[in-house]
């Protein structure tokens, strides 16, 4: 098939958590170093149809993965959006927003009956002004309140305590989506307006109980610890939050009590960051694995969510970054991934690497072992005196024995961990000019968030692909 042409459109920087705030001197974490998610102009439809074919190579179990299609999502009121993390559930994509064009974008629903001609059929969450929605999770909940498909997004403020935004705050939306094309918001979990907002968050349910679980970065940091970043919420009646829990990192033996709710004076002698960016359950809801940052991926039992009880944490080699960015877990629940997001692959006294994947056996909770760490081409490409976020890993999720991450420019790279000591590289794809946010596995398509160019549904099937189906297939 012959290229196409390529338009490269300017990129714009947006802040990696919109800490759009004056930031306090010293802090270690790439968020406060000044450097930023590069958040690539959303491409209108026009440059879409400009840009190259996809990469995509496949061995094993996805020898055929090929991008069925890719759609762009809408604009609104003549502003476009880009795009962040992606979920799906029950046949339906749901695509969160980030913040080129004011924000604002919500989260988008996409009808997927036909995953080669998805249909973005509405849009949630947008009516918080200075905003955006990065994050949802969307259950089949039944409780005595509430009986359906429930939907939890992620709210942050673009500009922290903005006296001039007095209706701009973070938190996180519930929303009924059990009629996608007729959605309906039930409740608002609202925090201190000194804190930027949910950053992540995840939903789990245990028996007739719903539980939210939302990652508040720097909220202990910026309240002085009055509030803290990782907190266990009540959603089982969606329209009442109730705050049931929260971690306090001073309560284990290797954080001081002087903890400022940031800086962590660590035993290897390093002053390391400290906040919670996100966190996920076990199916049972059982399990929370909250990712700390340098303090690791930190483990609790949840199953007296009110007295939720710490159980162990993965740890760092001396020069190691942490950066415990997202989790996703294997094998039942006794292998867990821990995906590292490092920005700056430089820094007196650690290894020079971009951030890359690290495997656990977590057979046992309170002693975390590592069993391998996954790495690609681009973890040591220094060739681009740029530093940016393009050569890091992002998100990973598991099916079967096949880990998936979001890579940014690297696209979505795919892993064999039918041997978790050993992981192997089977499968990669990676748009053109892409920057990719999100991953999903659902049936059998993968789906993608390009937060320029929108959403990517990858096929699975075992068969060569119709190439008259997928226009922009490599031959």
């Amino acid at each position: 098939m012959k290229k196409r042409n390529k338009v490269l459109l300017t990129s714009v920087l947006a802040g990696a958590l919109m800490l759009t705030s004056v930031a306090p001197a010293g802090f270690a974490h790439d968020a406060f170093e000044g450097i930023n998610k590069e958040d690539r102009a959303p491409f209108d439809h026009d440059a879409l149809e400009m840009l190259g074919d996809p990469e995509e190579n496949g061995d094993k179990n996805l020898k055929f993965l090929h991008e069925a299609a890719a759609e762009q999502i809408k604009e609104i009121d003549g502003v476009q959006n880009n795009t962040a993390d992606v979920y799906a559930h029950k046949g339906f994509a749901y695509l969160g927003t980030h913040t080129a064009n004011g924000a604002n974008g919500g989260v988008r629903i996409f009808d997927l009956k036909d995953p080669e001609n998805p249909k973005e059929i509405g849009q949630i969450a947008h009516d918080v002004p200075h905003t955006w929605q990065e994050k949802v999770i969307v259950k089949r909940v039944n409780t005595p309140e509430f009986n359906g498909d429930l939907a939890v997004v992620s709210l942050q403020q673009t500009s922290r305590n903005n006296s001039s935004r007095p209706d701009s705050i973070g938190g996180a939306l519930l929303y009924d989506v059990s009629d996608p094309y007729n959605p309906e918001r039930l409740g608002f979990y609202e925090l201190d307006r000194r804190i930027t907002g949910t950053h992540e968050l995840y939903l789990t349910t245990q028996g007739n109980k719903a539980l939210m679980l939302v990652s508040n970065p720097y909220a202990d940091f910026y309240t002085s610890g009055e509030e803290r970043d990782f907190q266990i919420i009540d959603v089982s009646d969606p329209a009442n939050p109730e705050k049931l829990w929260e971690f306090d990192p001073r309560t284990l033996a290797e954080v001081d009590e002087s903890f400022n709710g940031y800086h962590w004076d660590a035993p290897d002698g390093h002053t390391r960051p400290v906040f919670n960016h996100s966190v996920i359950t076990d199916n049972n809801g059982h399990y929370a694995y909250v990712s700390m940052w340098d303090l690791g991926t930190v483990i609790f039992d949840i199953r007296d969510p009110e007295n939720a009880e710490y159980l162990g944490r993965t740890e760092f080699a001396d020069d190691q970054k942490g950066a415990a960015h997202s989790a996703a877990l294997a094998r039942g629940g006794n292998i867990l991934i821990e995906t590292r997001e490092v920005a700056n692959p430089h820094g007196e006294g650690y290894e020079s690497a971009y951030g890359y994947t690290r495997i656990f056996d977590i057979k046992d909770k309170s002693n975390p072992v590592l069993l391998s760490e996954f790495k690609t081409d681009l973890t040591y490409d220094f060739s681009d005196p740029v530093i940016s976020f393009a050569k890091t890993v992002h998100d990973p999720k598991v099916r079967g024995n096949t880990l998936y991450l979001s890579y940014y420019s690297g696209g979505v790279i795919s892993v064999d961990i039918t041997d978790p000591s050993n992981p192997q590289e089977i499968g990669r794809y990676t748009p053109d000019q892409g920057n990719v946010w999100g991953v999903f596995v659902d049936r059998n398509y993968v789906l993608a968030s390009d937060m320029g160019q929108g959403l990517k549904v990858l096929l699975k099937n075992n068969s060569q692909p119709n190439s008259s189906n997928n226009q922009r297939m490599k031959n």
